[in-house]
């Protein structure tokens, strides 16, 4: 991770250092790409100012902080996720864990294109993991108005009747929008121009895409109608959250959290494999519950099957019926994930049922 860093591989971390540097000089952030990569700005306008002190550092020196920051935050997500599970957290087991998490495929992809995505998981996390927190929410609103997909976690939290928490994450978020529009020059065009255009942030049918969206266009050989999108990702994306909802009030909120994140990735137009930084802390719950499920999930994000059938320049249109098997792994992984907290809560029902009678 400092290896990159030093040598300036973390594209993204220099998208943001760009938004970081258009806020501060008044430039209309979406009106231009980012001159060293290229790229554009495609987050919120919040996130640029949130960006800003990346921009007042040398590349270098922000890139190591940042690689510091993120590496931090997956330790720390370690941390909430075994306390949650009423486990210890020593040093030299969080350690041990986070540097092994590496070998993970969207973790290291996290940290070689410079992602802000373990930040984020950690600030769900902490927030919703103690959703008796007097200021819970406040941290999903943040979130959200660095990347708009955690307002899933709003919905999750208005389904388990926690509506103060709703209420607070869409105030902090509201606040978030207010703040880019007027820091941000040009703010308004994210808003009225680039929100619902997929397309803005890479090919949606590159096989590092792992959402429903991404799954449709590859097996459609391009972009999937909106209804037909909406069609298949809205029910089976609201059926996750409830299915993570009924687990929430059964006294597992951080299983229902898991799975609203599951739910996340599987509705967003894209969720490129960085984005599926979740597969730790699920792994981590699994492996409370079942080693061997816990295994199987964990090597689905260590052997990248996603990249096993060719992949770029179009080559997913040519995919086999195996290849797209293969090819939405994680997708899959999360629907398979869904079925058996399911059906765990449907066993639990019926030993509920055989004791009392």
């Amino acid at each position: 991770m400092v290896a990159a860093a030093v040598h300036e591989e973390f594209k993204d971390l220099l998208v943001y250092r760009y938004g970081g540097r258009a806020v501060l000089d008044g430039l209309a952030l979406y009106e231009h790409d980012d001159p060293v990569t290229g790229l554009p700005f495609t987050y919120p306008p919040f996130a640029a100012v949130v960006m800003v002190p990346l921009a007042l550092l040398p590349a270098k020196v922000a890139a190591v902080c940042w690689a510091g920051v993120s590496a931090g935050a997956l330790a720390a997500a370690v941390v909430v996720v075994r306390r949650a599970l009423g486990r210890l957290a020593p040093w030299w087991l969080v350690v041990p864990v986070g540097l092994g998490a590496v070998v993970m495929e969207p973790v290291w992809q996290n940290f070689a294109f410079g992602q802000v995505n373990t930040i984020l998981m950690l600030a769900v996390l902490v927030d919703l993991v103690r959703p008796e927190r007097r200021l819970s929410g406040v941290l999903v609103g943040l979130a959200a108005g660095v990347k708009l997909t955690p307002l899933v976690f709003v919905v999750l939290l208005v389904v388990v009747g926690r509506t103060r928490s709703a209420g607070r994450a869409l105030i902090t978020f509201a606040a978030t929008v207010a703040v880019g529009l007027v820091a941000v020059p040009g703010a308004a065009a994210y808003w009225t121009d680039d929100l619902l255009d997929a397309r803005r942030v890479g090919p949606p049918g590159l096989a590092h895409n792992q959402s429903i969206y991404g799954a449709l266009t590859r097996l459609l050989d391009g972009p999937p109608p909106t209804v037909l999108w909406i069609a298949v990702a809205g029910p089976l994306a609201a059926g996750v959250v409830a299915v993570g909802a009924m687990h929430w009030r059964r006294g597992d909120p951080l299983l229902g959290t898991l799975l609203a994140a599951l739910a996340m990735l599987l509705a967003s137009p894209v969720s490129w494999s960085h984005h599926w930084v979740w597969a730790l802390p699920v792994s981590l719950v699994l492996w409370e519950r079942s080693r061997l499920a816990a295994v199987a999930w964990t090597a689905v994000f260590v052997t990248r099957p996603i990249l096993w059938p060719p992949w770029g320049a179009h080559r997913e249109d040519d995919w086999s019926v195996l290849d797209h098997l293969v090819g939405n792994a994680y997708v899959l992984a999360a629907v398979a994930l869904a079925g058996w907290a399911a059906l765990a809560l449907r066993n639990d029902v019926h030993r509920r049922v055989r004791t009392r009678a």
